[in-house]
C-alpha cells in the first residue's frame, strides 16, 4: 500500500503522523473501511481503517448456520444510511488516512481524508455533521480534532438531523430477506426485466452475493454462461485458490463490489440465481471472458439473454491471444492451412446421418463429419432380432429420414466448409469399435448451418463435452438452442408418438424374388428409383421408393470394362479404364433420383435395363466418355442408334478403351481373321469336394507335399500348444482351426455365426463344410496361416454343360459326379472365367475320358450354347441330345437315317377304359401336325378292340409326377406323363419323308397336356398302360411284338 514520506516537527519537536493513501474497497458499516493499495503482479494488500472518536449504528448480521439456536440481528437505527452515505462517497476512490491507535487486537484506529492529502473531506466530521454518526462517549480530550467533532454534532442537534431527528428512526430499519421459498417463481416474476441491487460481497470471479432493491433481498447470483477459477476448500477449511482465481475475484471486486448496479435474473439452478449483471460501464460477463479471467459453460450459455455468440466471440478473443487461463491453449486447427480451414467444395455422397463426401476443388475427395452431432441409433440391448441382420439405415428409427433430409438438399451441390476440429484415431476397446482419424466440421449452404437444421427437426442430437474439451463446433451454442427447440416440439427422436417403420425388400442377387417382381417392373414402364450404391461403370444397386425395395441394376447395351474380383484362389485384375468408369457414374448419378426402365434380368436375379437421369440415358454417356462400348444385345433396343453415334464419336477421338483403335481400310475386302485357339494345359489336381451345385473343389498336386508338412506342423504344435476351450470368440470372416469329426484340426474360415453353439465353418484346404460349437474352434497359430500357405481348396466349375434346374435331375448328377471323381486324381483345364469361379473341363487321370462329356452322354446334363469360336470345335463334339432308347421290333434305324432335327417326343395313354391319348413335348420349329395325330388316334383305337391282348400288363398309376423338360424344350400345358418309352415314327410332312427316332428320358414328369387329338375322360385321364408305338415306313402303325429290350438310361418313375 502506497503511504507518503514521513515529516517530522521541529528538532526536538513531537513526530507528525505519517500519512497514507489507498483506494476504498468496501465500506463495512458507518465507521468502518477497507482500503487496498495499486496491484503489483497480483491482488494488492488490503487493511481495515475505523474512524476515531466516533460510533455509527450496527448493520444487520445473519446467524451462524453453526448455531442453531442463533438469531438474525436486525440493523441498529440511521446503521443502513450511514453505511450508503460512506459507499457513495468512497468506494473506488483514493483516500489519505493516519492511525492514531492500534489496539491489542490489531484493529487501527485513524482519520480519513477523501482526496490524496489531508487537505480534503474529513469523513468522520461529514457523518457527524449529517447526524449519522455520534462522537464516541468518554472521549473530552481538547484537541482541533475534537473541538470540531462537538461543533459538527451541536450544529446536526440543532438542525434535527439524522439520528437527532424526531422518532426512533425505525424506518431506517431494513427487512432483510435471506431465503426465497420459490426461487424459480421469484425469477420469472421479473420477467427478465432489470432489477437494482448493490454488490454485497464476491466469492470469486463470476458468483456474487447481491441486494435487491427496494424489497432488500439478499441473494446469490451466478453470472449466466461463464464460470472463473474457484476457490477449493480443504479439510482444514483452508481455501486453496486454482489458477487465477484471485486475480479473477480482485476483477470483478474492483469493478463491482458495493456498486449501484442492475441485474436481469435469467433462470435460476440449485437455488442460486443466474442473472447478467449490467453496469454502467459495460459487461462484467464479457469482459471477464475478453480478458481470460472465464470461460464459456454450455449448461447455463443457453440462458444468457444477449446472445450466446457475444459470449463465444470474447472467448475466442482471449484464445486467440492466449491470455490467463488460456496461456497454454492450442487451437484444434493450429496445423491446419487457411486454405484446409475453410474450402467450397461439391457433395457426392451422403455416408450417414452425420457425415458427407465432398470432392474439393483439387478433384480429391474427402469425409466430413458434421461437428458435436450425433445420428440416431438403437437404444437398449433387445431393440433388434439377433438372427436378423442389422441394416442400420433402415432398421435405426430416424436413420433413413435423417440420410433423406441430407441427400435432398445437399447432393451434387457446393457448400461451405468450415472445420472446427480433428477427432484422432481411436483404438477399439471392448464397447467401442476403432474409429480412424475424422475431420469435423460445419457446413452450411446458402447461409443455412446443415447440423443446426438437422438437430431442430429431431434427426441429429447434440453431444455433451467435458467442460475442458475445447473439440467442438464452432456454433455449439446454435445446436444446443435447435436440440431445445426440437424437446419443446416434440420433433423427430423427441417425439412420443411411434417410431416409423421401414420394411425395405432386398431382392438383389434372389433369382426367386426377382423373377416374380419382373412382370411388374417391366410393365410399369419408366421407374423412379434412387442409386444407392455403385459397384462399377455399369453395375448399381437402386433403391424403389414406390415398391420400397432394393435390386441389383445392370445397364443395358453396353460392355463397360470389369472391375478387379477376388476369386477363389486368384485375384483378377481389373480391366483398364474400369475405375475411371465407375468414378464417372459415381459423380453422375449416386444418390440421385433416376428413372430406369428394366428390361430383363439375368442368372442371377439382376435387373438389366436402361436408367435416364435429367433426360439423359447413363449407357449412351458411358459410350459417349469412350467409357464403354456398344454391346451386341442393343441392336433391338431404340436406343441403339444414339448408341452407335455416341460410339462412333469415341472412336474419333482415341481416348480411353478406343485409345488403340485403328479404323479398318475400305479396300479390304476380304480381312483375315485370326481365330483365338482354345489352350488345354492340363495339370494334375486332387478332387476333395463336390458341391450341391455341381462345383467342385480340388488340391494342386504340386503343392501337395507343402500342404501335409504343414499339416503335420501345425498339428504337432497343436498337441503341445492345445486351445483352451472357450477361449476364442469366433467372428466372421475370421481365419480359425477347427476340429473335424476324425479328430484332427484343420485350418477353417468362418462363414457364419448363427448362434452362441452353432458357427459355420469352411475348410480352407478341402472345400467341405460344417456347423460346429465354439468350444471346437481355436486360433490360427500365426505361422501357419494364409500367409505361410494359401487356402489350398480352390472352386471349379465344368464348361460347357448345363446344371439342371430340376432338384432331383441335379441331385442324381451331383451323385455320379461323386462316385466317379470325388477324392481321386484328374486333369484339370481352365477353359474360362466366369462370375463367381473359373469354368474347366476335368479328365479321368487314367483313361483321359471327359467327366464333362461323360455326363452329357449319361444323359445327366445338357450340352451350354457358347458362341466364341475357340470352343466351338469342343462344343460340336459333345452330343446335343440325350442317347437314344434302343428301338423295338422293325422299327430301329441308325442315327444317318433319322434326319438332322432334334426329335419329337410322343407317349401313348391307355385308360382304365381302354381310352387313350397323346402327350408330349414339342421342339421349338419342329411340329407335329393335327393330321397325324387325328390318324394315328382311330388307327390305334380299331387296334385296341381287335389285338389288346398283345398289350403288355397294367401299369400301377403314378401318385406324384414332375416334370424333366429340358432347357430348350417347350413344355405344353399339364396332364399326366408315365414312364419313359421309346415311340419310332415317321414325319408326315410332305416335303419330308425321313424317319425319326423319337425318344424321351426322365427320372420324374410333371404332366403335359394332351396335344390336339387326344381322348380324355371326364374325370382326367388315368394311367392304366403304356405301350411303345412303331410306325413303319409306309406309314402304317404296328404293335411291338416283344418288350424283351431295355432302354440304357433309368426310366422308372418314383413315386
Amino acid at each position: 500500500m502506497a503511504s507518503s514520506a514521513q515529516s517530522g516537527g521541529p528538532s526536538g519537536g513531537p513526530a507528525v503522523p505519517t500519512v497514507q493513501r489507498g483506494i476504498v474497497k468496501m465500506v463495512l458499516s458507518g465507521c468502518a473501511i477497507i482500503v487496498r493499495g495499486q496491484p503489483r503482479g497480483g491482488p494488492p494488500p488490503e487493511r481495515q481503517i475505523n474512524l476515531s472518536n466516533i460510533r455509527a449504528g450496527n448493520l444487520a448480521r445473519r446467524a451462524a448456520a453453526t448455531q442453531p439456536d442463533g438469531k438474525d440481528t436486525p440493523d441498529e437505527p440511521w446503521a443502513f444510511p450511514a453505511r450508503e452515505f460512506l459507499r457513495k462517497k468512497l468506494i473506488g476512490k483514493e483516500v489519505c488516512f493516519t492511525i492514531e491507535n492500534k489496539t491489542q487486537q490489531g484493529r487501527e484506529y485513524g482519520l480519513i481524508y477523501l482526496g490524496k492529502d489531508t487537505n480534503g473531506e474529513n469523513i468522520a466530521e461529514s457523518l457527524v455533521a449529517d447526524g449519522l454518526a455520534a462522537r464516541r462517549e468518554g472521549v473530552r480530550a481538547n484537541t482541533p480534532e475534537q473541538n470540531r467533532l462537538a461543533e459538527c454534532e451541536e450544529q446536526a442537534k440543532a438542525a434535527k438531523k439524522g439520528m437527532w431527528s424526531e422518532g426512533s428512526g425505525a424506518h431506517t430499519i431494513r427487512d432483510l430477506k435471506y431465503t426465497i421459498e420459490n426461487p424459480r417463481h421469484f425469477v420469472d416474476s421479473h420477467h427478465q426485466k432489470p432489477v437494482n441491487a448493490i454488490i454485497e460481497h464476491v466469492r470469486d470471479g463470476s458468483v456474487v452475493r447481491a441486494l435487491l432493491l427496494p424489497d432488500y433481498y439478499l441473494v446469490t447470483v451466478m453470472l449466466s454462461g461463464i464460470k472463473c477459477p474457484t476457490f477449493r476448500r480443504e479439510a482444514d477449511g483452508s481455501e486453496t485458490p486454482e489458477p487465477f482465481a484471485a486475480e479473477a475475484k480482485f476483477f470483478t471486486e474492483s469493478r463491482l463490489l458495493q456498486r449501484d448496479v442492475q441485474i436481469i435474473l435469467e433462470s435460476c439452478h440449485n437455488q442460486n440465481i443466474l442473472g447478467t449483471i449490467l453496469h454502467p460501464n459495460g459487461n462484467i460477463t464479457e469482459l471477464l471472458l475478453k480478458e481470460g479471467f472465464a470461460r464459456c459453460v454450455d449448461w447455463s450459455i443457453a440462458v444468457y439473454t444477449r446472445g450466446a455468440e457475444k459470449l463465444r466471440a470474447a472467448e475466442r478473443f482471449a484464445k486467440e491471444r492466449r491470455l490467463r487461463i488460456w496461456r497454454d491453449y492450442v487451437a484444434p486447427t493450429a496445423n491446419l492451412d487457411q486454405k484446409d480451414k475453410q474450402f467450397v467444395a461439391k457433395v457426392m455422397q451422403v455416408l450417414n446421418a452425420d457425415a458427407i463426401v465432398v470432392k474439393l476443388n483439387s478433384g480429391d475427395y474427402k469425409t466430413i463429419h458434421l461437428s458435436s452431432i450425433r445420428p440416431p441409433r438403437l437404444e437398449g440391448e433387445n431393440t433388434q432380432d439377433k438372427n436378423k441382420k442389422l441394416r442400420p439405415l433402415y432398421d435405426i428409427p430416424y436413420m433413413f429420414e435423417a440420410r433423406e433430409f441430407l441427400r435432398k438438399k445437399l447432393i451434387g451441390k457446393k457448400v461451405n466448409v468450415t472445420v472446427d476440429y480433428i477427432r484422432p484415431a481411436s483404438p477399439a476397446t471392448e464397447t467401442i469399435p476403432a474409429f480412424s482419424e475424422r475431420t469435423c466440421a460445419t457446413v452450411t449452404i446458402g447461409g443455412i448451418n446443415i447440423a443446426e437444421a438437422l438437430v431442430s427437426k429431431g434427426l441429429a442430437t447434440v453431444i455433451r463435452y467435458r467442460q475442458d474439451d475445447d473439440q467442438r463446433s464452432s456454433h455449439y451454442d446454435e445446436l444446443l438452442a435447435a436440440e431445445a427447440r426440437a424437446i419443446k416440439n416434440g420433433k423427430g427422436l423427441h417425439s412420443k408418438k411411434e417410431v416409423p417403420i421401414h420394411r425395405v425388400a432386398d431382392i438383389s442377387g434372389d433369382t426367386q424374388k426377382a423373377k416374380q417382381f419382373l412382370p411388374f417392373l417391366q410393365r410399369a414402364g419408366r421407374s423412379e428409383a434412387v442409386v444407392e450404391y455403385v459397384f462399377s461403370g455399369s453395375r448399381l444397386k437402386l433403391y424403389l421408393p414406390k415398391e420400397t425395395c432394393l435390386i441389383t441394376f445392370l445397364l443395358a447395351g453396353i460392355e463397360c470394362p470389369r472391375g478387379a474380383r477376388n476369386l477363389p484362389g486368384l485375384v483378377q485384375e481389373g480391366e483398364p479404364f474400369s475405375e475411371e468408369a465407375t468414378l464417372f457414374t459415381k459423380e453422375l448419378v449416386l444418390q440421385r433420383e433416376v428413372e430406369v426402365e428394366v428390361e430383363s434380368m439375368d442368372k442371377a436375379g439382376n435387373f438389366i435395363g436402361w436408367l435416364h437421369m435429367d433426360g439423359a440415358n447413363l449407357s449412351v454417356l458411358l459410350v459417349e466418355h469412350a467409357l464403354s462400348k456398344v454391346h451386341f444385345t442393343a441392336e433391338r433396343s431404340s436406343y441403339y442408334k444414339s448408341l452407335l453415334s455416341a460410339e462412333e464419336a469415341a472412336k474419333q477421338k482415341k481416348e480411353k478403351v478406343w485409345a488403340h483403335y485403328e479404323e479398318q481400310p475400305v479396300e479390304e475386302v476380304m480381312p483375315v481373321l485370326e481365330e483365338k485357339e482354345r489352350s488345354a494345359s492340363y495339370k494334375p489336381v486332387f478332387v476333395t469336394e463336390i458341391t450341391d451345385d455341381l462345383h467342385f473343389y480340388v488340391q494342386d498336386v504340386e503343392t501337395g507335399t507343402q500342404l501335409e508338412k504343414l499339416m503335420e506342423n501345425m498339428r504337432n504344435d497343436i498337441t503341445s500348444h492345445p486351445p483352451v476351450e472357450g477361449s476364442y470368440a469366433p467372428r466372421r470372416g475370421d481365419f480359425c482351426i477347427a476340429k473335424f469329426v476324425d479328430g484332427e484340426w484343420y485350418r477353417a474360415r468362418v462363414e457364419k455365426v448363427e448362434s452362441p453353439t452353432k458357427v459355420h465353418v469352411f475348410y480352407i484346404d478341402y472345400g467341405n463344410r460344417e456347423i460346429l460349437p465354439p468350444s471346437r474352434l481355436g486360433t490360427l497359430p500365426p505361422a501357419f496361416s494364409t500367409r505361410a500357405l494359401p487356402a489350398q481348396a480352390t472352386e471349379y466349375a465344368f464348361a460347357f454343360i448345363q446344371v439342371p434346374q430340376d432338384e432331383d435331375a441335379r441331385t442324381d448328377a451331383v451323385d455320379s459326379v461323386v462316385r466317379d471323381i470325388q477324392n481321386t486324381q484328374c486333369l484339370l483345364n481352365v477353359e474360362h472365367l466366369s462370375a463367381g469361379c473359373p469354368h474347366v473341363t476335368l479328365q479321368f487321370a487314367d483313361s483321359k475320358g471327359d467327366v464333362g462329356l461323360g455326363l452329357v452322354k449319361e444323359g445327366l446334363v445338357m450340352v451350354e450354347v457358347r458362341k466364341e469360336k475357340q470352343f466351338q470345335k469342343v462344343v460340336r463334339a459333345m452330343p446335343r441330345k440325350p442317347p437314344a432308347i434302343a428301338s423295338q421290333g422293325t422299327g430301329d434305324r441308325t442315327s444317318s437315317q433319322r434326319g438332322s432335327g432334334d426329335p419329337t417326343t410322343l407317349l401313348l395313354l391307355l385308360g382304365k377304359d381302354n381310352g387313350f391319348g397323346f402327350v408330349g413335348f414339342k421342339k421349338k420349329k419342329k411340329k407335329l401336325i393335327t393330321s397325324q395325330i387325328n390318324w394315328l388316334r382311330v388307327w390305334l383305337r380299331m387296334q385296341l378292340q381287335t389285338r389288346a391282348e398283345s398289350f403288355p400288363a397294367p401299369m400301377p398309376p403314378c401318385d406324384r409326377l414332375k416334370s424333366a423338360a429340358r432347357p430348350g424344350m417347350e413344355r405344353v400345358s399339364p396332364t399326366f406323363l408315365p414312364p419313359p418309352l421309346s415311340l419310332p415314327f415317321q414325319h408326315a410332312a410332305p416335303e419330308s419323308r425321313a424317319t425319326s427316332q423319337c425318344h424321351l428320358r426322365a427320372r420324374k414328369h410333371r404332366a403335359t397336356t394332351p396335344l390336339p387329338g387326344c381322348l380324355e375322360s371326364p374325370q382326367g385321364l388315368e394311367l392304366a398302360k403304356c405301350c411303345p408305338i412303331q410306325v413303319s415306313a409306309l406309314g402304317s402303325p404296328s404293335l411291338p411284338s416283344n418288350r424283351t429290350r431295355e432302354p440304357r438310361c433309368r426310366t422308372a418313375v418314383q413315386d
